[in-house]
């Protein structure tokens, strides 16, 4: 017998809820190009201390992983899903937050101002 003690909780176990998404993950992975995957890849083993910022898709973007190095300098690229995002920086054993909770470091901002500076 499930209960619904907190709001919407059904009390299932998430085992197969994660199982779901790591299939729905790898599917998602092989259809990813590999120039994508190879500049995400070039980008985290060629700078030091990259984090990524996961953006959740908008009506008219979608869902994009944005890595960000020590010195401020960022690729930003859409990917099929958050959760594939997610996986990536794991694979790489970078931080990850949420765009939407996390705020862009200080370091991104500078990064942009001085590029647009040094173009001037």
């Amino acid at each position: 017998m499930l209960t619904a003690g907190v709001e919407g909780h059904t009390g299932r176990v998430g085992w197969f809820g994660r199982k779901k998404r790591e299939a729905r993950v790898a599917k998602e992975a092989k259809h990813v190009p590999d120039a994508l995957l190879a500049h995400l890849n070039e980008f985290v083993l060629n700078r030091r201390g990259v984090e990524a910022w996961v953006e959740q898709p908008t009506s008219f973007n979608k869902p994009s992983l944005l890595l960000i190095a020590h010195d401020g300098e960022s690729t930003r690229r859409a990917v099929p899903s958050a959760d594939y995002a997610h996986d990536f920086a794991a694979s790489h054993s970078i931080p990850c937050y949420d765009a939407g909770v996390v705020p862009y470091p200080k370091r991104f901002r500078d990064y942009s101002l001085r590029q647009k500076r040094a173009q001037s």
